[in-house]
């Protein structure tokens, strides 16, 4: 997979040894709460590496799920994801690219979450990518900023993804 920058950060695939703060990140129910309609917390070093073998395996021209680092300092600060989103059962339509991103909580108030994903989908875009969407639990308003920020148009309520009702961002990258 791909390493991409930005003035800041760097977005690279995660590492083993990044097992630890992939544990510390999502074994907070602040940071994974909005994640799925059914957020559970990893509770293991164990569940971490599993997770990092998966987030590795999305190898692809275009997607990719990212560590987000500081690049100066190497400091981890969360994760980035580009790839087609689920579409919920029933819904006949082809599955569209999703940028979904989550930070630790240090690492709030930053502008990270925009700079990373603003830097990943440029990538995405001059790749070929046409068209992604975010897609954020109704009450996850920060989120819901960095989409407006990042300049994605707001669609509404659907329940079109995750067999749940979510409000959705659209934006066209080409």
């Amino acid at each position: 997979m791909r390493i991409i920058r930005s003035l800041r950060l760097t977005m690279r695939p995660w590492e083993p040894d990044d097992a630890a703060f992939l544990l510390d990140l999502e074994s907070r129910w602040q940071t994974v709460r909005y994640l799925t309609p059914d957020p559970t917390t990893m509770a293991t070093l164990g569940e971490a590496a599993a997770s990092i073998v998966r987030r590795r395996a999305v190898d692809h021209p275009v997607h990719g799920i990212w560590a987000i680092t500081l690049t100066e300092t190497g400091q981890l600060l969360g994760n980035l994801l580009l790839k087609p989103i689920a579409v919920s059962s029933g819904i006949a339509r082809p599955a569209p690219v999703e940028v979904g991103w989550h930070l630790h909580p240090d690492a709030y108030g930053h502008g990270y979450a925009t700079e990373a994903a603003d830097a990943v989908l440029r990538d995405a875009g001059e790749r070929g990518l046409q068209f992604v969407v975010a897609v954020t639990d109704p009450r996850n308003v920060a989120s819901q900023r960095v989409c407006r920020r990042l300049g994605f148009t707001e669609c509404g309520v659907t329940h079109d993804f995750y067999d749940a009702d979510y409000l959705v961002f659209e934006k066209s990258l080409g």
